[in-house]
């Protein structure tokens, strides 16, 4: 919530959140009141975690209930596209960190009056490192007198421990916070700060709390068979074994050494290599593979981790430099062929990938790729993915993971990186069991049954449905192999249990999630059936997923919004109804442009092919641009670096506000002020004003033709500046422009570069090295400017 006048005041803010086996339902309500005797425009504004699906929002106003509906993404952009058609107001807004997405909608509320939102959200908690933990973040954005967290648990094998961390879990809050055991299977957390604690703490302000608190907890485990649990004609079984010996691993690293990797990514992933392996067991076998555009192996065999090889392999990390392109594809199989010239008899293989980038070198048709590797490993063992920074493709890497019984993971470029990477490995150090089949007699309609293997601290969880409801016939078997052997589980469930009242009851629920999350992770040739598969559930349970959006409806007068979940990594992009983001994102907008401009262009019509224009700016800030297909036809994007991990990326559908790993999305059509530190970004009638420092740049969305395209312009120089390029520009586009018959990598052609200068730049077409990169160099008399 934000209310930075105070002309509207958040009197109530309830976050309550019930737990049963293992499967979170959380629920944020919001009482706000407006103090003014005029109508004003109030904004809900929460932060949920990634893996939850919204199931529900509503808002209560004069006693009137406006309830969200969940829908096809098609017939949302539709009701979005007829909104549109009707002028109605806009707006896109979502942001991202590692574990959270943002959701955000606003309604007119009249003077004096009251609004109620209320929004619900589910997740299947998921076991690591011996641990669930549920993470709820609060940030109302000013103190409230009525401020609560309640966290019911219930978990029938009993609550084995319970800790509260994260940063609302301060010295300050200590006496806020009460836990309580009503039995061993119920446990209770309380967070009642007062408003004056709620400005006091570590992470708070004058705009109240701002922080997660995060319940960490695990439950006994009593059988190595786990909980198997039923209701309704819905069962779910949680495996998690820990009396097992462990099983010595072949593991392969296979690491990304490429040009891209430089500085501190490299630096961060030699200090965690050298971490993983003093961590190895003199019974694992491991090997080393770094690649660029070729592929290198320390050893040309897998070596057993003891104390003479782990000090070679040490020696050798350590001496890892960046260089070169990318083949991702050569490296894997690389690491694959390793992997199956050493089979060892009672052990478990994996591979792992660390990766920044696409691949830019050898195979680089990604499906191409993904046949390759899913031939050569052949269901043999998993293979992990670890995406490192936000400008990796990470859909390409996780849907290689998990055709190969693996995982994708991303880690994200800070300062903790290394210890991201640690983490990972710790979660597939152990493993316990191989070739894991869960089998149901009397089963229907079950969730994944298949694993290729199971580690220490993790859990197995299947959820299906009873045929005919009939638990007399249910059985449940667990094959797998062990160190040394075959072991087997079995279970019925017992009838003399009580079965619970409700008939959607979080097992059915949790059922659901869990079947849809792994459709929307299948493709290939069932993609559509499992696709309409995953549709139907998410209508019927009302989840709000990549496939569905949820239409929030407003009173009469004001346009309905339109929120969509988007996949991890992507960014609103396409088309002005392009509903992928990063983050919930908001559409209910004006799609007019404004009419043709009274500027004057003086350039030469010549054709172009697809090409990027860079400048600098004294040295603090450089603004990169990619043409449109005409020379009339200006930017189709503009991007602006002024710091490390800090850029603002616009083009003709959005501006993206990049601030490390937050991103936050502003439609063209909205009014904005949005202001940081370093940035001020004004946003109105189509025209964006940036300052950054001492330099000012106004950027404009303009049609031409009926082709929109953005145009730069120059405000303000740094002082003593010396700008040339396209940041020279005043309010028309420039008279000269140079043309270069030069290709650069990929084929693509840099033929015109633009300047209120005539013969400003020299270019001069190279060959870098035997990687063979066509590089043109353009300078002039301040930088040099090298384009690839």
């Amino acid at each position: 919530m934000a209310n930075k006048n105070r002309d509207w005041d958040i009197y109530s803010f309830h976050i309550n959140s019930t737990v049963t086996s293992r499967y979170a339902t959380t629920i944020i309500t919001s009482r706000v009141a407006n103090r003014m005797d005029q109508s004003q425009e109030i904004e809900f504004h929460v932060k949920i975690p990634k893996m939850a699906f919204i199931s529900k929002f509503k808002m209560t106003i004069e006693g009137q209930t406006y309830d969200g509906v969940v829908k096809q993404k098609e017939e949302a952009q539709q009701q979005y596209t007829q909104a549109v058609s009707r002028g109605q107001s806009a707006g896109i807004v979502s942001s991202v960190g590692r574990t959270l997405e943002e959701f955000k909608t606003s309604v007119t509320v009249a003077a004096l009056s009251k609004v109620t939102f209320e929004l619900t959200y589910e997740e299947l908690l998921k076991r690591r490192l011996g641990k669930y933990e549920l993470l709820i973040h609060a940030r109302p954005m000013q103190p409230v007198a009525d401020f609560k967290i309640d966290v019911y648990i219930n978990e029938r094998p009993g609550v084995n421990f319970l800790e509260i961390k994260g940063g609302l879990s301060t010295k300050e809050l200590a006496n806020a916070i009460t836990k309580t055991h009503a039995s061993s299977e119920v446990a209770w957390v309380h967070f009642y700060p007062s408003k004056e604690q709620q400005s006091q703490c570590d992470s708070c302000g004058e705009q109240g709390l701002n922080g997660d608190l995060v319940i960490v907890y695990d439950v006994h485990r009593n059988t190595s068979m786990g909980e198997l649990k039923e209701s309704k004609g819905y069962f779910v079984h949680h495996f998690a074994p820990s009396d097992l010996p462990r099983i010595p691993k072949n593991v392969v690293f296979i690491i990304d050494r490429s040009g891209s990797m430089h500085g501190r990514k490299m630096k961060q992933t030699r200090q965690a290599l050298l971490k993983i392996l003093v961590d190895l067991v003199e019974d694992d076998h491991f090997g080393l593979i770094t690649f660029d555009y070729t592929v290198s192996a320390w050893k040309n065999e897998l070596l057993p981790a003891n104390q003479e090889n782990l000090e070679a392999a040490k020696s050798f990390a350590r001496h890892i430099q960046d260089r070169g392109a990318t083949d991702i594809n050569a490296a894997v199989l690389e690491g694959t062929a390793m992997l199956n010239r050493n089979p060892r008899e009672g052990s478990a293989s994996l591979l792992i990938l660390l990766t920044d980038g696409d691949p830019t070198t050898g195979e680089t048709n990604l499906e191409k790729i993904h046949k390759n590797v899913k031939e050569a490993i052949g269901k043999k063992f998993p293979l992990y993915c670890l995406g490192f920074g936000m400008d990796v493709n990470f859909e390409f890497l996780e849907k290689m993971a998990l055709e190969n019984s693996g995982v994708g993971r991303r880690i994200y470029e800070d300062s903790d990186a290394a210890l991201q990477l640690q983490g990972f490995y710790e979660e597939v150090a152990t493993p316990l069991l191989t070739d894991v089949q869960m089998v149901y007699v009397g089963g229907a309609n079950l969730t994944q049954t298949n694993f290729s293997q199971y580690y220490n601290g993790s859990e197995i969880v299947v959820s299906g449905q009873i045929t005919d409801n009939n638990i007399e016939t249910f059985t449940a078997e667990v094959i797998a192999i062990s160190k040394s052997n075959r072991v087997m589980y079995s279970e019925t469930i017992s009838t003399d249990e009580p079965i619970e009242a409700r008939p959607d009851s979080h097992i059915q629920r949790l059922w659901a999630y869990l079947t849809v999350k792994q459709l929307l992770d299948k493709d290939g040739k069932v993609k559509e059936k499992v696709k309409k598969e995953a549709l139907d559930l998410c209508l019927k349970y009302g989840f709000v997923t990549p496939l569905t959006s949820m239409v929030v409806t407003k009173p009469q007068g004001e346009a309905s919004q339109v929120a969509h979940k988007p996949k991890e990594g992507e960014k609103p992009s396409g088309s002005r109804q392009d509903f992928s983001g990063s983050g919930f994102q908001f559409m209910s907008g004006e799609a007019g442009y404004p009419g043709e401009q009274n500027y004057h262009h003086q350039c030469k019509h010549t054709s172009m092919h697809a090409h990027t224009i860079g400048i600098h700016i004294c040295l603090c800030l450089s603004m990169n641009g990619q043409l449109g297909q005409s020379a009339s036809a200006g930017y189709q994007k503009i991007v602006i670096h002024y710091k490390n991990n800090q850029h603002i990326e616009l083009d003709t559908t959005v501006i993206t506000f990049n601030n490390g790993q937050d991103a936050t999305y502003f439609s063209w059509s909205l009014k904005i002020n949005h202001k940081t530190d370093s940035v001020s970004l004004i946003l109105r009638d189509k025209e964006v004003d940036i300052t950054i420092g001492l330099t000012r740049i106004i950027i404009m969305l303009y049609e031409r033709n009926g082709i929109s395209f953005l145009w730069p312009v120059l405000r303000q120089r740094p002082t003593g500046g010396n700008i040339m390029g396209i940041a020279n520009l005043k309010t028309r586009l420039p008279k000269c422009y140079q043309h270069f018959e030069c290709a650069t990598w990929a084929g693509k052609v840099l033929d015109h570069c633009y300047s209120n200068f005539r013969d400003a730049y020299k270019a001069l077409c190279r060959v870098f090295g035997i990687i063979k990169v066509k590089t043109v160099i353009l300078s002039n008399q301040f930088s040099v400017i090298i384009i690839t």
